[in-house]
């Protein structure tokens, strides 16, 4: 790179507005969507899509909603006009829906352009030409009255072409390309002048659109820019005000936002932001933006798996998992703070009330995802994202210090062999450490039994490849089972659950139990479909998780001969 980039780059030029307006105006309705991505989103492809492909991403766009549809450059590409004369003579054009063909200003483009339209119900022919000094200079080497000339001239021979089938209902269409980079003025009078021999009117409206062809400033300078051709058109009653905003600086949307905001009415770009060069504005990101900010963007993106998987077959490019709204990562948690805030938020959010949970700007439901993937545990996990998995897929809530607890084993799983850790992994560590954990002693079997006005329990065991069985009496069947046991380990909390999905057990109980040689607590779990039997197995969970570090927990249970009989 250059030490000084002033050599060789000079900032953008802006225009002087002194008295803008749009900062303090808000976007309170949707645009007119116009979808590009079988013609501008087509050509940026690597290869270009067969009829079978435009046609799967052409009923696609009718079924979100859109009405508007670019189809193609049928005067520049065979391709093209096949693929305009299939959806005219397939009758696949439904009631309502516009499908719009571009031409370049030149007249034989634009007979060929009328002739691929032949026939079709409803057609927006949209004429383009480069109005920017450096086109003007070096492209064309015309004078800027020769440019508004070329305009004006495919602009009356449009009018004309159309006037002679009468069985088609048009609308016309004009760009200034490059207008982001043309003087004001000189787009203005080009624009005027073409706006004029269509008699532009509230009852003939045409449309304008003024694209950033390449995108050379921040958004807020083609907002202005917008704002002024609003305040300045001639027949402003007659003109819809369209927008085609580029990617080049990264800041697409912005521009579209800014410039609906600065009076555009309509908004033209591709689904994903497909487009030459760095893409077109991203469509799905501008319309559910609005929708987060509670204005429907007349778009249906309630199924925007089927979207996605469509958008990507046709078009061959993968979208990436982080892409607003719609990448398979957008609504998925890492961390560990993340996914304690998004559980909380879950287990507060009304059913019907307004969207507030923490990291997540929209409902994934709203566009047909499920909550499964929203919290995923890897490295950077903590408990909140682990305890959200267990209850959501296995309807086990854990205590809280269990969670703790848990997290810990779950961390030591992942440093040894790193990656993801799906639900089902989950519950596998999740059994392996607290259910199935069968040693040193592994259960058989109890009984309960009166002992005198106190609660007996007789354990079988298997301790050493040997059944032993041990007697005990208490308060209740955990005293009974510790006298049994002839356990030091104590009882610190106790709790039970019933559980409603995810296992034919019927209560799972958490015993959090200490004793002298063990740092802290341990927890224990057991399930069973009887709640008392939970509860013995829980006990002898964390007793077997504690017996490698002290080894008198095991109490009776330590020689096969002491309290056993047969």
């Amino acid at each position: 790179m250059l030490d000084d980039p002033t050599r060789k780059y000079q900032p953008f030029r802006p225009i002087r507005l002194r008295d803008r307006r749009w900062p303090d105006h808000t976007i309170t309705r949707p645009p007119v969507w116009m979808s590009t991505d079988l013609r501008d989103g087509n050509q940026a492809l690597f290869e270009p899509m067969d009829v079978e492909r435009k046609r799967a991403l052409y009923d696609c766009l009718v079924d979100v909603g859109f009405r508007e549809i670019e189809v193609g450059f049928p005067s520049a590409s065979q391709a093209d006009y096949d693929f305009v004369r299939h959806l005219i003579d397939s009758d696949a054009i439904p009631e309502g829906v516009w499908i719009e063909v571009l031409t370049q200003a030149r007249p034989d483009l634009i007979k060929r352009t009328f002739e691929a339209v032949a026939g079709a119900p409803r057609v927006i022919v949209h004429v383009y030409n480069a109005t920017s000094p450096v086109f003007r200079e070096v492209v064309f080497r015309q004078s800027a009255e020769g440019v508004q000339t070329m305009a004006v001239e495919a602009a009356r021979q449009i009018r004309g072409l159309a006037a002679e089938r009468p069985e088609t209902a048009w609308r016309f269409q004009y760009s200034p390309e490059t207008f982001s980079t043309t003087e004001p003025e000189f787009a203005l009078s080009v624009v005027d002048a073409v706006t004029a021999v269509w008699d532009a009117s509230a009852d003939a409206p045409v449309i304008i659109n003024l694209p950033a062809t390449v995108e050379m400033a921040s958004p807020n300078v083609y907002a202005d820019q917008i704002e002024w051709m609003h305040r300045h058109l001639a027949r402003r009653e007659g003109i819809v005000l369209s927008v085609h905003p580029h990617n080049d600086r990264g800041t697409g949307v912005a521009a579209a936002e800014l410039a609906l905001m600065a009076g555009a009415d309509r908004v033209e770009g591709c689904l994903f932001g497909n487009g030459e060069r760095t893409g077109n504005v991203d469509l799905v990101t501008l319309a559910l933006n609005l929708y987060t900010q509670g204005v429907h963007p007349g778009l249906d993106f309630s199924r925007i798996n089927d979207v996605l998987r469509t958008v990507e077959h046709c078009t061959e490019i993968p979208v990436h998992p982080r892409h607003p709204y719609v990448g398979d990562l957008v609504f998925t948690a890492f961390s560990g703070s993340h996914q304690d805030a998004i559980r909380k938020g879950f287990a507060v959010q009304p059913e019907d009330g307004l969207w507030s949970v923490p990291y997540l700007t929209i409902d994934p439901r709203d566009l047909g995802r499920s909550y499964e993937s929203v919290i995923r545990v890897n490295s950077q996990s903590g408990k909140g994202g682990m305890a959200y998995l267990m209850e959501q897929a296995y309807g086990v809530t854990l205590p809280r210090r269990l969670q703790v607890e848990f997290s810990r084993v779950v961390q030591a799983h992942m440093d040894a062999g790193g990656g993801e850790v799906a639900a089902e992994a989950l519950w596998e560590i999740f059994e392996r450490e607290y259910l199935r954990l069968e040693s040193p002693i592994h259960y058989i079997g109890h009984s309960l039994f009166d002992a005198g006005g106190r609660q007996g329990l007789r354990l079988r065991i298997r301790r050493d490849g040997q059944v032993i069985t041990l007697n005990g009496s208490g308060n209740g069947p955990i005293d009974a089972l510790l006298d049994a046991l002839g356990s030091p380990v104590r009882v610190r909390h106790y709790e039970e659950h019933s559980l409603s999905h995810g296992s034919d057990a019927g209560a799972v109980c958490f015993m959090e139990l200490a004793a002298g040689g063990i740092d802290g607590d341990v927890y224990g779990v057991g399930m069973d479909a009887n709640i008392v039997t939970a509860s013995v197995r829980a006990v002898l969970s964390g007793v077997n998780r504690m017996a490698s570090q002290a080894p008198a927990v095991l109490g009776n249970a330590a020689s096969v001969a002491r309290n056993a009989s047969p």
